[in-house]
């Protein structure tokens, strides 16, 4: 029996947990560990100068779950570590309200939940709509997630990558084919607005829409923006090697003998 970590950056009371572990089921044994609230925008945050709480709970369908009140991160963290009896086989991360596109998965606590499982070995799945509403469809998102859980645990899958998955808000006849795809780029407009409270303190909103998405042919992006499921390999290594030896020809100016050398 396989068994599928299922957690999310939305909380536990998104709607999307409940559909997701139900598909997974036919994978194999699903444990959820969800954050109390949405941590969307957390990245890879951890938790280390507080103690973690984690407590039993149910989903709407009645399933059990545990929701915690640490990050997407943390969820992974305490199954990983002792929390569950059983060391997850694979991780799955989502469905996420709005895209992890390009630039976006670097502030993703979706994503960021899948880098854990990969930094503990554990082949992991980021999975997102790309839309936001309260009347979203997670149905063909959670069955293409179990697709990707059954080919991955049945015929293997790198330990040190995982899939950043983009679903189009679609129903499932209507969804225009599957591309494998590179990351595309994302720009937004963010601003800094200040407002004063009651108090006369000031406080700030930040935040933009995006503006800009550049949809090259092979990107998530374009790929999305076509009615596709986009699925992205990522690995963690973000070592640029194409400078290591141009690196290592500057004059450094040191006065230590050690000799700079390109691995």
């Amino acid at each position: 029996m396989k068994h599928i970590l299922v957690t999310n950056d939305d909380g536990i009371e998104s709607d999307a947990l409940a559909p997701l572990a139900d598909a997974l089921s036919a994978c194999g044994q699903v444990h959820i560990i969800a954050p109390e609230r949405n941590w969307s925008g957390a990245s890879h945050s951890i938790t280390l100068f507080r103690p973690l709480r984690c407590r039993r709970t149910e989903l709407r369908d009645g399933r059990e779950a545990f929701m915690t009140d640490g990050s997407p991160t943390d969820c992974v963290r305490l199954a990983v570590l002792g929390f569950l009896r059983q060391k997850p086989d694979l991780v799955v991360s989502g469905v996420n309200r709005g895209a992890n596109l390009g630039d976006d998965i670097t502030y993703s606590g979706t994503v960021a939940a899948a880098m854990e499982g990969v930094l503990s070995n554990i082949p992991s799945i980021a999975i997102s709509v790309g839309a936001f509403g309260a009347d979203l469809d997670f149905g063909p998102a959670s069955a293409f997630g179990a697709l990707l859980a059954r080919n991955m645990l049945e015929h293997g899958f790198p330990s040190d990558a995982l899939l950043n998955v983009n679903v189009p808000p679609a129903a499932a006849d209507e969804i225009d084919g599957i591309e494998v795809t590179r990351l595309g780029k994302r720009s937004y407009r963010d601003q800094l607005v200040e407002r004063l409270d009651p108090y006369g303190n000031p406080y700030y909103w930040v935040g933009g829409p995006a503006v800009s998405e550049e949809a090259e042919a092979g990107t998530d992006v374009a790929a999305l923006r076509a009615g596709k499921i986009s699925v992205t390999p990522i690995r963690l290594d973000l070592t640029d090697h194409d400078l290591i030896a141009r690196l290592a020809g500057w004059d450094w100016g040191w006065s230590s003998p050690v000799e700079v050398t390109a691995k």
